[in-house]
């Protein structure tokens, strides 16, 4: 697995040299969204072959421009290579990276291992000392990484690296039912607490946003992320280590942020809990799945039926605890979703291995 260990540069005053090279990765970039713009506007011109830039075309097309630039030349590769695989992904050229004004791009330096010399607290790159503060240790399997710049104008470094997926595996199972209340339930009857961090800051950000303190509400912003992925990870940590099946709620995020409950929804940061079960999960060597939650909240977990009693509609959401009409038993509505999603989930057959040769 790979993963990414992020820490912050110490001394500000080398930013100068990072926000220099920063605008050289924002020249080379929007070069490749020029390039990729003409290409498809040949084609739309009528040309009976579509092919886009590749990689390695956009390499021979940028070959001698990182001296002048004041970049390592596997630098301007690794701009090439993400800009090919944010386009793919976007099936169009992304936008265009402004170095000044109200939308300037934060600042991006990619590298790759042979670029940069790691010792103790400081790596070494184009021949200048940036120190971090290393607060963990940093694995030797290094195989790519970046300083990256945050919206305040502090700059770190990450190194995405190669782990081992060793760590022990728990013998327990669990359902996960989403929410706003409560941000999770579990099947065992464990729930995470929804702290709502953005509606704690709001009445401090409105201040600030009032008047006109743009660095006092990039420091409210930022502490309100930070707060909530301490949060998640703890959360999610303790699931992953205790657990060898854990089943979640498919709900869409995207879908219920168009709503009147956006504000909620994203303050939960369900994907950002998803997205950090399924990786500690592959850690520990546990199985992630997520399942279908429709009709979880109406069957019953004791009988598998739907009963009258059951709460129905949008009209019943108000209704956290109810009994089973059929065969009397007392749910609390979180639980016994949960439940349910776990039985959906355990009932989804592993993918099959491979056999091996003989």
């Amino acid at each position: 697995m790979i993963l990414t260990f992020k820490y912050r540069i110490k001394d500000a005053t080398v930013g100068k040299y990072l926000d220099r090279h920063s605008r050289s990765v924002n020249f080379v970039w929007n070069y490749c969204c020029e390039t990729q713009r003409k290409v498809e506007a040949y084609y739309k011109a009528g040309a009976p072959k579509r092919r886009w830039p590749s990689h390695f075309d956009l390499v021979k097309l940028t070959t001698g421009c990182a001296a002048e630039l004041g970049l390592h030349s596997d630098t301007v590769g690794q701009i090439c290579k993400q800009f090919v695989i944010s386009r793919n992904a976007a099936r169009h050229a992304p936008r265009f990276r402004a170095s000044r004004g109200p939308k300037r791009a934060l600042g991006w330096l990619p590298f790759i291992k042979r670029t940069v010399k790691l010792d103790g607290a400081h790596v070494v790159y184009l021949k200048r000392k940036f120190h971090f503060w290393k607060s963990r240790d940093i694995p030797d399997a290094i195989k790519t990484g970046c300083f990256t710049q945050d919206a305040r104008g502090r700059w770190y470094v990450c190194f995405q690296c190669e782990v081992a997926d060793d760590l022990p595996t728990g013998n327990g199972e669990v359902g996960i039912d989403l929410g706003l209340k409560t941000l999770a339930t579990c099947s065992n009857g464990d729930t995470i607490s929804a702290l709502r961090h953005y509606r704690k800051y709001e009445a401090t950000l409105a201040i600030a946003q009032r008047a006109g303190h743009k660095q006092r509400v990039r420091a409210i912003h930022a502490k309100i992320a930070n707060v909530r992925k301490d949060q998640l990870h703890k959360a999610s940590s303790k699931i992953a280590a205790e657990n060898q099946l854990i089943v979640v709620g498919n709900v869409s995020a995207a879908q219920l942020a168009k709503t009147r409950m956006a504000k909620s929804v994203l303050d939960a940061s369900w994907s950002m809990l998803r997205n950090m079960l399924e990786y500690k999960a592959s850690r520990h060597r546990a199985r992630y799945v997520e399942a279908d939650e429709r009709w979880t909240s109406q069957v019953c977990s004791c009988c598998g039926t739907i009963p009258d009693s059951s709460p129905k509609g949008m009209g019943a959401l108000g209704i956290r605890h109810w009994v089973c009409s059929d065969c009397g038993c007392s749910h609390d509505r979180d639980a016994n979703a949960a439940r349910n999603i776990l039985r959906v989930g355990a009932e989804r057959r592993p993918p099959v291995e491979e056999i091996p040769a003989l």
